[in-house]
C-alpha cells in the first residue's frame, strides 16, 4: 500500500533517537505499519518511539477520535463555553458542572510548571509524547469532513497541542486527590470580616457523612477497583507463571482502555491495553513477564490544618512566624441555556502546601482562626511513561520491580508473572513520606483527627514545618516513600489484589515497618475475601491453568449471597415476615443459586435487598474480626427483632423496585442485566461491588433497577490471562465494550458479545501468527 500523504508540518523539536541511529534510512526510519486481527486489534510496527507513538495515535483515533476531541476540550478548560450543562463522573462519582470542571481547570494547570516536569522525563518519552500529539493532529487533517457524527465538522474539534497533552496526563494524575476534590477547591473563600476571632468548627463531626461525602468525591471505596491473581510455579500446571488481569473501570471516558500491539524490532514487544492518549501499553504482557493493575489503598495527598494570624484569616503562622496566602482570579467562557455567552470567574487561594480547601461535610472550614490546605503527592508525576517501558522491557518480575524505582505509577498496585515461575505484587504507587510516628506527632486538632478511620483522610498540623513530607535520600522523588518501604513480594506460589490492602496479598505473607498511608488491615472489599477463598479452592481442585482461572472468575459467585441467604432464609421459615412483600422475597430468593450468571433467577433481587440492607447497623451476626478476613463479617443478625424489622423492610423495598420497574422477582439476571452504552439488549453476567462478585459490574450514577433493567457503565473492562510456553506468550482475553466508541464502527459492541457469551479470544503476539490472524490490509503510515 502506498504511504499516506503527509499533511501536517513536522514538529520543530521532532528528532529521532539516537538509540535508533542504526535503523532504517529515508522515509522508511519515518514509517509505522499498522494491521488488524479480530475484534479491531491493531499490531503497530515501526523502527523507533516517536513514530510509534504516532502510529498509535492516528490508530486509537480511527477507533475513538470524537472522545479524545472531547477530552481536549475538557484540558482547555471549554467545556461550559461549547456545551453549557454538567458532565457525569468526570472529575468526581457524580455530574459535576461543565463550569466547574474548566474553572478547575483554569485554576489548577500550570502549563509552564508542566514543561518543566517534562523536561525531566527520559529523552524516549518525550518523543513519544511528540508523536501522540502529531499522529492524533495527522488524523483529523486526514479525515477533515469525514469524522463521525457525533464530532464531525464541530467547532470544537481541533488540533492537539503538546501542552494539551502534558494536561491531559496531569488530569489522569491528579484524579485520586485534587481533582476529585475540584469543588472543596473552587469553594474555599475567606470568611467574612465580621466573623468571630475564634474558631466555628464544630467539636464533634457526623463522621458517617463525612466518609459518605468522600465515596462521593471517589476518595473512599473508588469505584474503580480491579482483581489482580499471579500464579507461580509451585500452584501452575505448566511450572510457569500464570496471571489473571481483571480491571473493574468506567465503560466510557478518560479511563476507557484500548488494546493494541507495539513494536520497535530489536527493542520492544508489547501487547494489551492502554488508556486513551496514554502512548504506551498499561496492563499487558511481553514475551517474558505480563502483568496487571489495581487500585490501591495509598494516600495520594495530604490535608494541613492552618492555625490563621489573628485577624486575618489570609495568613497563617508557621513555626510561629505569619506567611501570607496568595490568591488567583481565573475566569472561563461558558453557555447559558439561551445560548450566549457569559463569563465565570473564581479566586483560588494557596499556601505553601497547596491550595486551600473547604469540606464542610468532613468538618473542615475555613473560619477566622482556622483553615485547610492540600497537598497532592502526583502533582507534575510525568514518570509514567518511563515506567511502563520498563515494564515493556521487562525480562522477569524483578526487571518490573526495577520499573518501579521511579515511583511513577501514580494510584495502582503492580501484580505480575514472569516465564520462570515467580510472581510479583508491589505498591510502589505515589505515597506521601508519612509514617506512623508522624501521624501521631502531627495529629491536628479535634475534630479533624478522627477523619482518618473514618473517611480516609489524612490530617496534618500544618503550623510546623517539622508536619512537612519526609525526605528520604534514597526516593528519587523528594517527599515520596522510596521502593524499599513500600510492600513489595515475589513469591512462587501466588499473589493476589483486590483493592483491599496490601496485608491480604496473600495468607503467609508478612509485613513490618509499612507508612499507615499505604494500607491497613481493613477490608472493605468483599472481593478479597472472596479472593482470597476462591483461590484455595480452585487449587484444591488442581493446579492453576487458564482455562481454570477463567471458569473461577466467570463463575460469577455472589459472595455475599452465600454470606447471608442461610439466615436469612432460616429466618423466612421461622419467623416469617408480615409483610406480603417480603414474604415473596423470600419464597424468589430461595430458587436462587447465589450467582451472578446470566440464568440466574432472582440474582437482581438480592442486589437490590443487600444494596440498603448492609448499610443497617448492627446488620451482621458476625462482625469483622481482621483476624479471620475471609469468614467475617458473616450471617445477619435476624434474633434481634429491632434489626430483624429493617431487614424486612429493605427485602420488602426490593421487592416492590423490582415490580415497579416490570420485572418479575424470579426473572434471570440475563434478562435483567444489560450495557447503559448501548441500546442493543445484549445480557450480561456479573454483579455488584458490594455483593463481592469477582466479575465486577455496577452503575456509576444511578444504582438501581430502573424500568430497562440494571443498566451497567463499569466494572470488568479489559480482562485477560497470559501464560507462557517455550515460544513466549499464550495470553486469551476481551476488552469488554470493544476498541471503539464510534456507533457505527464494527467493533463498538463485538466484544460485548463475546464477554456475554463468556468467550476468550486468543491474543496473537508472534509476526507469524499475527500475520494468519490479519483482517484488511497493511496500513503504512509515513510520519513527517
Amino acid at each position: 500500500m502506498r504511504p499516506l500523504t503527509a499533511t501536517l508540518a513536522p514538529l520543530a523539536a521532532a528528532a529521532l533517537l539516537a538509540a535508533c541511529a542504526t535503523g532504517p534510512t529515508g522515509p522508511d526510519a519515518r514509517t509505522a505499519t499498522i494491521q488488524r486481527t479480530a475484534n479491531g486489534v491493531p499490531h503497530i510496527s515501526a523502527p523507533d518511539p516517536e513514530t510509534l507513538a504516532y502510529a498509535m495515535a492516528y490508530a486509537y483515533a480511527q477507533d475513538n477520535v470524537c472522545m479524545t476531541a472531547d477530552q481536549l476540550v475538557t484540558v482547555r478548560g471549554e467545556r461550559a463555553r461549547w456545551f453549557g450543562g454538567a458532565t457525569p463522573g468526570l472529575l468526581a462519582r457524580r455530574m459535576f458542572p461543565n463550569e466547574q470542571i474548566d474553572l478547575f481547570i483554569a485554576a489548577h494547570m500550570d502549563d509552564a510548571a508542566l514543561e518543566r516536569a517534562w523536561a525531566g522525563a527520559s529523552v524516549e518519552s518525550q518523543a513519544m509524547a511528540r508523536g501522540t500529539v502529531a499522529g492524533y493532529n495527522r488524523y483529523l487533517a486526514d479525515q477533515a469532513g469525514k469524522l463521525p457524527a457525533a464530532c464531525n465538522s464541530q467547532p470544537w474539534v481541533k488540533p492537539m497541542t503538546l501542552a494539551e497533552f502534558r494536561r491531559q496526563g496531569e488530569l489522569t494524575a491528579v484524579q485520586a486527590a485534587t481533582a476529585a476534590l475540584a469543588d472543596a477547591v473552587l469553594g474555599a473563600r475567606p470568611p467574612a470580616p465580621t466573623a468571630a476571632t475564634s474558631s466555628t468548627a464544630p467539636e464533634r463531626v457526623d463522621l458517617a457523612d463525612a466518609a459518605e461525602a468522600m465515596r462521593e468525591a471517589g476518595l473512599l471505596d473508588s469505584p474503580l477497583g480491579s482483581n489482580a491473581w499471579a500464579f507461580g510455579k509451585d500452584t501452575t500446571a505448566n511450572g510457569s507463571g500464570l496471571l489473571l488481569g481483571n480491571p473493574h473501570f468506567p465503560w466510557a471516558g478518560v479511563n476507557r482502555f484500548w488494546q493494541v500491539h507495539l513494536t520497535i524490532p530489536g527493542n520492544l514487544d508489547v501487547m494489551g491495553v492502554g488508556i486513551g492518549s496514554f502512548p504506551g501499553v498499561t496492563i499487558g504482557f511481553n514475551k517474558d513477564v505480563a502483568w496487571s493493575h489495581t487500585v490501591s489503598t495509598g494516600k495520594r495527598f495530604t490535608l494541613h490544618e492552618l492555625t490563621l494570624v489573628p485577624g486575618n484569616p489570609t495568613s497563617y503562622l508557621i513555626d510561629g512566624k505569619p506567611e501570607k496566602m496568595t490568591s488567583r482570579t481565573v475566569s472561563v467562557p461558558a453557555r447559558a441555556a439561551d445560548g450566549s455567552q457569559q463569563t465565570k470567574s473564581a479566586t483560588l487561594w494557596s499556601t505553601r502546601w497547596g491550595p486551600v480547601v473547604v469540606l464542610p461535610r468532613a468538618g473542615l472550614n475555613w473560619t477566622a482562626s482556622t483553615a485547610y490546605a492540600l497537598k497532592d503527592a502526583n502533582l507534575g508525576n510525568v514518570r509514567a511513561t518511563d515506567s511502563s517501558l520498563g515494564f515493556a522491557r521487562a525480562r522477569n518480575v524483578q526487571d518490573v520491580r526495577e520499573a518501579m524505582k521511579n515511583i511513577g505509577t501514580p494510584w495502582v498496585n503492580t501484580l505480575a508473572a514472569d516465564r520462570n515461575g515467580n510472581t510479583l505484587y508491589a505498591d510502589v504507587s505515589v505515597v506521601p513520606d508519612v509514617d506512623a510516628a508522624q501521624l501521631q506527632r502531627c495529629a491536628p486538632s479535634r475534630p479533624a483527627a478522627a477523619l482518618l478511620p473514618a473517611a480516609g483522610l489524612v490530617v496534618l498540623d500544618g503550623s510546623k514545618s517539622a508536619c512537612d513530607w519526609q525526605r528520604d535520600p534514597s526516593s528519587p522523588v523528594p517527599g515520596l516513600i522510596p521502593i524499599g518501604r513500600m510492600p513489595t513480594a515475589i513469591r512462587t506460589d501466588w499473589v493476589h489484589n483486590s483493592n483491599d490492602g496490601f496485608l491480604y496479598t496473600h495468607p503467609a505473607q508478612k509485613w513490618s515497618g509499612i507508612s499507615p498511608l499505604v494500607g491497613d488491615a481493613s477490608v472493605t472489599r468483599p472481593r478479597t475475601r472472596a479472593g482470597l477463598l476462591e483461590i484455595p479452592d480452585m487449587l484444591a481442585r488442581g493446579k492453576a491453568t487458564p482455562q481454570a482461572v477463567q471458569a473461577q472468575l466467570f463463575a460469577d459467585r455472589n459472595f455475599m449471597g452465600h454470606v447471608t441467604m442461610p439466615d436469612l432464609l432460616a429466618a423466612c421459615t421461622a419467623n416469617p415476615p408480615a409483610s406480603a412483600e417480603a414474604r415473596d422475597g423470600c419464597a424468589a430468593l430461595r430458587g436462587w443459586d447465589r450467582t451472578s450468571s446470566l440464568d440466574a433467577r432472582g440474582a437482581h433481587l438480592f442486589r437490590e435487598f443487600w444494596r440498603t440492607a448492609r448499610l443497617i447497623p448492627g446488620v451482621y451476626r458476625v462482625p469483622f474480626d481482621p483476624a479471620q478476613p475471609v469468614a467475617t463479617p458473616a450471617g445477619l443478625k435476624m434474633d434481634d427483632p429491632a434489626i430483624a424489622a429493617k431487614v424486612w423492610e429493605s427485602l420488602t423495598q426490593a421487592v416492590k423496585n423490582v415490580r415497579t420497574a416490570g420485572f418479575a422477582l424470579d426473572a434471570t439476571l440475563g434478562s435483567v442485566q444489560r450495557p447503559l452504552i448501548t441500546s442493543e439488549p445484549i445480557p450480561l453476567h456479573g454483579g455488584d461491588e458490594f455483593e463481592g462478585v469477582l466479575n465486577n459490574l455496577g452503575n456509576q450514577f444511578n444504582p438501581g433497577i430502573t424500568p430497562k433493567g440494571l443498566l451497567i457503565d463499569y466494572g470488568t473492562s479489559y480482562v485477560q490471562t497470559v501464560t507462557f510456553d517455550a515460544r513466549g506468550p499464550v495470553a486469551q482475553g476481551i476488552l469488554t465494550y470493544g476498541q471503539s466508541t464510534n456507533p457505527a464502527s464494527p467493533h463498538a459492541t463485538d466484544q460485548l458479545w463475546l464477554f456475554s457469551r463468556k468467550q476468550w479470544p486468543v491474543l496473537p503476539f508472534h509476526p507469524e501468527d499475527v500475520e494468519k490472524a490479519r483482517v484488511g490490509e497493511v496500513l503504512r503510515l509515513t510520519r513527517p
